[in-house]
């Protein structure tokens, strides 16, 4: 069984979630074949945090809980609490999913906090600008390996800019392998384009 943990913080932006999580949990669109895999909320504790919106989610695992394998996944959404200290586990144990070869997602205000572990430095990213990272990371040195587009992934690290969830989305899955690669790319054709055909030509790849 895989594991993808989704840290939740304070502040969490709820939108750039909502494409991951919810085909991930309801397997909807998996092919048959697929890796079983199984999706924890983590955080510093089981108490409830509340998200941008508004809404309060209690976490059902703590970081310590979190299993450090290379076929497991963390994803790390944006948020205007990064720079609390508490959040320093987490990037820990990011680090470490990043040093045995395990898939780190990091959106929006989570890809400062990789920058400001020097996990940027050397590898393609993205986040809401290259000035953004500069403006909120004074170790940030991965200017040279910043790529303006919504989502980027490269190896085992996928970063994204608040607007990127969509492409993030679809480039997790693709990581984890669990759609069929018809099924994936008929699923982001039309949520990028809400074109009534595209959701028939995806209904269509689910089809032996």
């Amino acid at each position: 069984m895989r594991f993808v943990y989704v840290y939740l913080l304070n502040t969490l932006a709820d939108w750039e979630l909502g494409y991951i999580t919810s085909e991930l949990n309801s397997k909807r669109f998996f092919k048959k074949d697929a890796a079983p895999i199984s999706v924890k909320t983590v955080s510093i504790s089981k108490e409830a945090i509340t998200t941008m919106g508004g809404m309060k989610i209690v976490p059902g695992s703590t970081i310590d809980e979190i299993v450090e394998s290379k076929e497991n996944v963390l994803i790390l959404p944006g948020a205007n609490t990064w720079e609390n200290l508490e959040n320093k586990a987490i990037i820990e144990k990011a680090q470490k999913f990043i040093s045995i070869g395990a898939t780190v997602c990091a959106i929006c205000g989570a890809t400062v906090a990789l920058a400001n572990a020097g996990l940027l430095d050397k590898r393609p990213h993205t986040s809401n600008g290259v000035g953004f990272i500069q403006a909120f990371s004074t170790v940030y040195q991965g200017d040279q390996f910043y790529v303006d587009v919504p989502s980027v992934s490269d190896g085992n690290l996928i970063t994204a800019s608040c607007t990127g969830s969509l492409l993030w989305a679809k480039q997790i899955i693709e990581k984890l392998d669990v759609f069929k690669r018809e099924s994936l790319e008929a699923w982001y054709a039309y949520f990028n384009t809400g074109k009534a055909e595209k959701f028939f030509a995806l209904m269509q790849t689910l089809k032996d």
